[in-house]
């Protein structure tokens, strides 16, 4: 049995699928070409990030296909009823990346806070030549203890970034359509735990009370934050987005940063990757990653092991 990764899988997931007797390939193969090397070779278990898409031409043409895998949560780049309809498989990794991009928003929210997005670039143009008016300009930081933290979309990855904010002493406010309570347990050192109950409340609410606010929903047709939402929003307040491209309105983002409403945001996630808008990138309110936010080693290996283990258990 074969299985193609086609955008790559750690050597954790290659080590337990070979184990299992899979052959695993993990050839980067051009989407026009995709279906040809399928049927060529025999491809079992197609395994895809957010490079590769699948459609209903490649499900159609490739009849030996028995499972899709999406190494990561949102599988907006797969035909999954269609896929499901024509009786394949289609599995991903909800749980493998949630803290990894919950750090992230932290690492960003902790700069942004204390300047360090624009420090880590003036330093060294200005650092030597004027370090005491660096000094002055960002010296007026603020702490996330004792603030508040707004979470839009409470599944695993909003429950995660939580659990790092009640570690950093913040008050959590949530909003999610589908969820009313989640009991968050955190976990620290020598088996020690704590256990938080979140009650949800509206979008208005969370939006008007919060300090800073992540936003964790999934790919949708309109914005999630747009005009409207930020106008609720506290002057200063300090956003994240690091869900997915589209679900907060980029120019108004730059609109509500200009009016002073919003001080300072961070965008792991575009609507236009992989070119993301020139405004944002010069804009020096923004901290910016290149959609990085599931990208650790540790994650990596998780969602290796785990898309592994789900297709041995599906094939056998």
């Amino acid at each position: 049995m074969k299985v193609l990764a086609n955008d790559g899988i750690s050597q954790s997931g290659i080590d337990a699928l070979e184990k299992a007797g899979y052959e695993v390939s993990t050839t980067t193969v051009a989407q026009e070409q995709l279906i040809n090397y399928i049927n060529e070779k025999d491809i079992s278990v197609l395994l895809v990030r957010s490079a590769t898409t699948v459609r209903k031409d490649l499900i159609d043409a490739c009849p030996n296909l028995k499972i899709i895998g999406r190494g990561g949560v949102g599988m907006d780049n797969i035909d999954v009823e269609y896929a499901r309809e024509k009786g394949l498989s289609v599995i991903n990794t909800p749980a493998a990346s949630s803290h990894s991009v919950a750090e992230l928003v932290f690492g960003h929210l902790y700069g942004l806070a204390r300047f360090l997005h624009n420090s880590n670039r003036d330093m060294p143009l200005e650092g030597d030549s004027n370090f005491k008016g660096l000094k002055k300009a960002y010296a007026k930081g603020t702490e996330l203890k004792g603030k508040t933290l707004g979470v839009l979309g409470f599944g695993r990855i909003g429950q995660a970034t939580a659990k790092v904010a009640l570690g950093a002493g913040m008050k959590v406010v949530a909003f999610d359509p589908f969820l009313e309570t989640a009991n968050l347990e955190l976990d620290f050192f020598d088996g020690q735990k704590v256990n938080f109950e979140i009650k949800t409340i509206s979008k208005e609410d969370v939006l008007k009370q919060s300090d800073f606010i992540t936003l964790h929903v999934p790919a949708q047709k309109d914005y999630v934050i747009d005009e409207a939402e930020f106008n609720m929003m506290k002057d200063g307040v300090i956003i994240a987005n690091a869900a997915r491209g589209g679900v907060l309105n980029e120019v108004a983002l730059v609109k509500a940063i200009e009016n002073g409403k919003v001080a300072r945001a961070a965008l792991d996630v575009f609507e236009k990757e992989p070119k993301p808008e020139m405004q944002l990138l010069m804009n020096s309110a923004l901290s910016l990653t290149p959609h990085t936010g599931a990208a650790t080693n540790e994650a990596q290996d998780r969602i290796g092991t785990e898309l592994a283990s789900q297709i041995v258990n599906i094939l056998g």
